[in-house]
């Protein structure tokens, strides 16, 4: 069964087509990152117009790529939520056209459950339930996951997400956008040294049974110490590691409490910061440490937003039944199930 994927929900745009949701034939992908650098953030007016820009061009060249026609696809999945308004609005409605016009049936994806989910593509087995973590610069939330399109919030952010502190973090310290892959490399040159903890542990004190995330304060704490140190004595690494050591810690905390309160010892990362090789390594020492199974998806390409994701939980879905209309509606928010 060959199915297409359309991805639109932020900065990425994307076409991907598997077959029988675990082999990959083709992933097309247009990143908007040079559009936004200068802004230090996403532009949500910048990245719909460039979806429209783009989307055609990538569809055509996903076909010409894999060799295959129109009428060779099976059905059709789109992000439908959540993410930017006008970004979705561009992907759904390429997907309505090519359902319609195909007759093939329409599947509105989850974005978040089809980044967890993209682990499959990797021939990785998962069986529910099992309790997923979203990293990413919109989203930082675990997840109880107890079936296709059966997910719900166990612990979410209340302000900045940890892909979003990574870039107001890495703007302070001038090492540019993004902030993960910027910071990353830096708090590297850094790593091994020694050195007092900069900034205190996100969250110390929240009640043992709550799971939660938080990094408007951590950004704030660099900012202070930017501002009270002179400019001469900053090591910009050893800011950029502190930070970074800080901020997995509390990755490391909520993961633990998620596995002691559900007791569901099978956990799946995911999301554009599951890139982070630092993040991989510490979270593989606290599975072993904790003997659950863990896995995140090894290629690194399949962290970011993507078509192949998106097509490879539209499979599974269409397995359920669980279908849309032609009239499905796109939202910037999680519809919980």
């Amino acid at each position: 069964m060959i199915g297409l994927g359309i991805e639109t929900s932020c900065d990425e745009t994307s076409i991907g087509i598997v077959e029988d949701g675990k082999k990959q034939i083709v992933l097309t992908l247009f990143s908007q990152i040079e559009l936004h650098s200068a802004f230090k953030g996403v532009v949500p007016e910048i990245a719909s117009r460039a979806h429209l820009e783009k989307i055609n061009f990538l569809l055509e060249t996903a076909l010409e790529e894999s060799g295959l026609k129109f009428t060779d696809l099976d059905y059709v999945a789109v992000t439908a939520y959540p993410g930017l308004l006008g970004s979705l609005m561009v992907g759904a409605q390429m997907a309505r056209c090519l359902s319609y016009a195909l007759e093939i049936p329409l599947i509105a994806v989850d974005h978040l459950e089809a980044h967890l989910n993209v682990v499959r593509m990797e021939e990785k087995d998962i069986s529910f339930p099992y309790i997923g973590v979203l990293l990413s610069g919109g989203n930082s939330a675990i997840f109880q996951v107890d079936g296709f399109g059966n997910m719900r919030t166990i612990g979410d952010t209340k302000d900045d997400a940890l892909g979003e502190a990574f870039d107001k973090v890495a703007t302070l310290l001038n090492l540019g956008y993004p902030g993960g892959p910027a910071i990353e490399e830096s708090a590297r040159r850094f790593q091994g040294k020694t050195a007092p903890p900069f900034f205190p542990e996100l969250l110390k004190d929240l009640p043992s049974d709550k799971i939660q995330f938080s990094y408007s304060g951590l950004k704030t704490a660099v900012l202070y110490y930017l501002k009270k140190n002179s400019t001469n004595t900053i090591n910009i690494d050893e800011v950029a590691y502190h930070f970074q050591e800080t901020a997995f810690q509390l990755v490391e905390k909520n993961i633990k409490r998620a596995v002691k309160l559900t007791g569901i010892r099978n956990v799946i990362a995911a999301g554009g910061v599951m890139a982070n090789d630092t993040l991989r390594q510490r979270l593989n020492k606290v599975s072993q440490k904790m003997n659950f199974k863990f896995k995140y998806p090894e290629k690194k390409i399949l962290c970011t937003d993507n078509g192949v994701m998106v097509a490879c939980l539209g499979y599974y879905l269409l397995k359920e039944g669980k279908l849309a209309g032609i009239d499905f509606r796109v939202s910037p928010s999680r519809q919980e199930m």
